[in-house]
């Protein structure tokens, strides 16, 4: 088998993440991105030992990688063997006992309740035209909803006009894995939809347009540009270095904060695994220290 056969059975597999098992595009590509750098200095079966693997890994650790990107590696070519194995094209699922390194955990970035409350407010600049009021209107709703929901910012530049319940206040999100689920969100966010939807939409948007959030030139928004409105808004406020998860990590620890159950603010990021979520349990505590240290007389 040469390279470009190799490269072929790269791309099915990524193709059968994508179709049969539901993982992300950017899984996907990031997969068989790693699996393509593989194949550049290993371009056949030859080379798909558990011995190549675990060299390959080597190399990308003395050149620097980190360890998510290390783990991220691993776990493409862990997944690959396991396919060609079920596919027939290698006796045995060589890297079976391939071991990813630990990834370190960092607390992420939260705001206080008083600068996410003041990032969620976008002006327009003393702009008056009619398309400057819905952009504000348009960004004011995004931001509303990022930091009520807690989503994602891909779940929310999915989302169309029919998936969000303004009189129930609940809005319908695909998460990871295609899985779906609904998130409650409150009366601002609402209020904020509300506004956008409607006229101020209806400038933006093109005719037949399903997307709840649309750009200028009336199709929907995609990540980048959300993104950019994030980190703009929080530069506005003095919140540097603040982007869209920052206000889903917000979301959660405000959550806690105030008493909610684990397992609800779980469901409401559509995390799997309850371990992923118990990170902001640490925020929370982090925070509860910090408060005691600088009230309390004894500290």
């Amino acid at each position: 088998m040469g390279t470009t056969q190799m490269l072929e059975l790269i791309d099915d597999y990524a193709d059968h993440l994508r179709l049969v098992l539901g993982r992300s595009e950017a899984t996907a590509r990031g997969y068989r991105s790693d699996l393509r750098a593989f194949a550049h200095t290993r371009p056949t079966l030859d080379y798909v030992t558990l011995e190549d693997f675990r060299e390959a890994l080597g190399e990308s650790a003395e050149a620097g990688a980190s360890r998510a990107t290390l783990a991220r590696r691993t776990a493409a070519m862990k997944g690959f063997s396991s396919w060609l194995y079920a596919q027939g094209y290698i006796q045995q699922d060589v890297a079976a006992r391939l071991q990813a390194p630990r990834v370190e955990r960092y607390l992420p970035k939260v705001l206080t309740e008083q600068a996410a409350a003041a990032l969620v407010q976008p002006q327009h600049e003393g702009k008056e035209s009619p398309k400057a009021l819905a952009e504000m209107l348009r960004d004011r709703a995004i931001l509303e909803l990022l930091y009520a929901s807690g989503m994602r910012v891909s779940e929310l530049v999915g989302l169309d006009l029919g998936d969000v319940d303004t009189s129930k206040n609940v809005a319908k999100v695909l998460g990871k894995g295609n899985k779906q689920r609904v998130v409650p969100f409150g009366s601002a966010a609402s209020s904020a939809v509300q506004e956008w939807i409607g006229q101020p939409r209806n400038l933006l948007a093109k005719p037949d347009e399903r997307a709840l959030f649309v750009g200028l030139r009336g199709a929907r928004l995609n990540p980048r540009q959300v993104r950019r409105l994030v980190e703009r808004q929080a530069n506005a406020v003095g919140a540097e270095g603040v982007g869209p998860h920052s206000l889903r990590h917000s979301a959660a620890t405000h959550l806690l904060d105030h008493g909610a159950d684990l397992r609800v603010v779980q469901e409401l990021l559509g995390h799997s695994s309850l371990q992923t979520t118990q990170i902001y349990t640490h925020v929370s505590t982090a925070r509860l220290q910090e408060a005691f240290r600088q009230a309390h007389p004894r500290a």
